[in-house]
C-alpha cells in the first residue's frame, strides 16, 4: 500500500493509540466474569460492564465530534488519554470499596475517553490518502488494533482469572468472614492491569504535545447543522449497522467463557476458557490483514456479504451443536466480522465531504449496540439458558447483510 510520506508518522501514531485502547477494551471481556464473582452478580448485572463502557460512546459522540470540529484531532487525541487515565486511575477506589457502580463509573470514564481517540482516529485515517484506498487502509489500522484486542483477554486473564476454578460450592461454603476475605482479594486483582494502563496513558498523551500532526479540514464543515447528516439514507443505515455489528461482536466475546462452562467440560477452567477469546481476536487480526489486500481489489459491499452470510452460519452451528464444535464454531465467526467495521464505515461516510465528521460521530454513537445487545443477552440467558442468548447475534448479522446487499446504496 502506497502511502504518502508526509502522512507516514501521523497513521503510525493513530495505529499506535489503536493498539493500546483496543487492548484496554478487550479486557473487559475478561472483566465480566471476573466481576460477576467478585461483586455476586447475574448474568445481566455482570453484562453491564460493557453497557458502561460503550454507553459512553452513544453520550460522547456527538459532542466529542464538536470538539473536534473546534480544536482538532490533535487535541481530541490529548484529551482523550488523558480521560482514559483518569477512568483507569478509579479502579483503585473501586476495588478498595468493592462497589459495583463505582466499577461501571470508572469504565465509563475511560470510555469517555475513548470516544475522543475513535471519532478521532477512524476518519483521520480515512482521509490520510488517496480516498479510493479508505476500507484497505482502515483494514490494515484496524488489524494493528486487532493486534491490541487479541494481546488484551489473554493479559487479562492473567490477572483477573485463576489457573485453577473455585467452585460456586465452595464459595457457598464460606462463612461470612471467609466470604468477604475472598471477595475482597478479588477485587483487589483489577489494581495492577488497570492502574499499569493508566500510567500508560498519560505517558501517551504527554508525548503527543511534542509530535506535530497535520491538521485536515474539509470545506465547509464548520458551519453544517448536525441534525442534517440524516437526510443521508445510506449514513443512518449504515450506523445501524454498526450497531449491529458491535452489538454482536461484544455479546458472543463478552459471553463466550459462560458459555464455554455451561458445557461442564473436565479441566475447562476460566483462565482456559478466556483462550477462546483469545482465538476470537486472533482470528479478527487474521481477517484484518487479508482485508487491507483484499479490499483493494474487491468490491466492499460483495466482501460484507459473505462475511456476513458467514457469521449467521456460524453461530447457528454453535447452537446447534455443543462441546467444541460449539466453541470453536463460535471462536471462529471472529474471521467473518473482522473486516465489518472498516467497511460498514467506510460505506457510511461515502461522498459526505464536508459532513464527514459529523456523520463519523453519528456512526460512533451506534457503538452503543454493544452497549445493549450483551444485557439483552444476559436476560435471555438469566430466563431461558445461555445457548438460546446467541439468537441475538444471528439477527444482528442478518441486518448486515440487508445493508450490504441494499441498505449502503446512496439515493439523491
Amino acid at each position: 500500500m502506497k502511502v504518502q510520506n508526509r502522512y507516514l508518522v501521523p497513521l503510525l501514531v493513530v495505529m499506535s493509540l489503536m493498539f493500546i485502547w483496543n487492548l484496554s477494551r478487550n479486557i473487559n471481556d475478561i472483566l465480566i466474569p471476573h466481576l460477576k464473582r467478585a461483586c455476586q452478580l447475574t448474568d445481566f448485572q455482570s453484562s453491564l460492564v460493557q453497557s458502561a463502557f460503550f454507553g459512553g460512546y452513544f453520550l460522547l459522540a456527538l459532542p466529542v465530534g464538536q470538539f473536534i470540529r473546534r480544536f482538532g484531532y490533535r487535541a481530541g487525541m490529548i484529551v482523550g488519554l488523558l480521560l482514559a487515565a483518569a477512568g483507569a486511575f478509579l479502579f483503585f477506589p473501586a476495588a478498595e470499596s468493592r462497589f459495583y457502580p463505582l466499577f461501571l463509573g470508572a469504565l465509563f470514564t475511560m470510555a469517555a475517553g475513548f470516544t475522543f481517540l475513535e471519532v478521532t482516529a477512524t476518519p483521520y485515517i480515512s482521509v490520510l490518502g488517496d480516498p479510493d484506498k479508505a476500507s484497505s487502509r482502515l483494514s490494515l489500522a484496524a488489524a494493528v488494533g486487532s493486534m491490541g484486542a487479541t494481546m488484551g483477554p489473554f493479559i487479562g486473564a492473567q490477572f483477573l482469572l485463576h489457573a485453577t476454578d473455585i467452585s460456586q460450592e465452595t464459595i457457598a461454603s464460606f462463612d461470612s468472614a471467609q466470604l468477604a476475605t475472598y471477595l475482597d482479594s478479588e477485587a483487589q486483582l483489577v489494581k495492577t492491569p488497570y492502574l499499569s494502563l493508566g500510567v500508560l496513558f498519560v505517558v501517551l498523551g504527554s508525548a503527543l504535545f511534542f509530535i506535530q500532526l497535520p491538521s485536515i479540514q474539509e470545506e465547509g464543515e464548520k458551519s453544517i447543522r448536525l441534525s442534517s447528516i440524516f437526510k443521508f439514507r445510506h449514513t443512518v443505515l449504515g450506523a445501524l449497522g454498526v450497531f449491529c455489528y458491535l452489538g454482536a461482536e461484544v455479546g458472543i466475546v463478552s459471553f463466550l467463557i459462560r458459555y464455554a462452562k455451561s458445557f461442564n467440560i473436565n479441566e475447562l477452567t476460566e483462565q482456559k476458557a478466556a483462550l477462546f477469546i483469545t482465538l476470537f481476536m486472533a482470528l479478527v487480526l487474521v481477517g484484518r490483514l487479508a482485508g487491507a489486500y483484499f479490499l483493494q481489489k474487491n468490491n466492499p459491499s460483495k466482501i460484507l456479504t459473505i462475511c456476513a452470510v458467514g457469521a449467521m452460519a456460524l453461530v447457528i452451528t454453535s447452537m446447534c451443536t455443543a462441546h467444541c464444535i460449539a466453541l470453536f464454531s463460535l471462536a471462529t465467526v471472529g474471521l467473518f466480522t473482522s473486516v465489518m467495521y472498516p467497511i460498514l464505515f467506510t460505506l457510511s461516510i461515502k461522498n459526505l465531504g464536508a459532513y464527514t465528521k459529523t456523520g463519523s460521530s453519528l456512526i460512533i454513537m451506534s457503538i452503543v449496540g454493544g452497549a445493549i445487545v450483551p444485557p439483552l443477552m444476559g436476560l435471555i440467558s438469566d430466563s431461558w439458558g445461555i445457548k438460546m442468548a446467541f439468537i441475538l447475534p444471528v439477527v444482528c448479522y442478518s441486518y448486515i447483510w440487508f445493508y450490504a446487499r441494499q441498505g449502503h446504496l446512496e439515493t439523491t
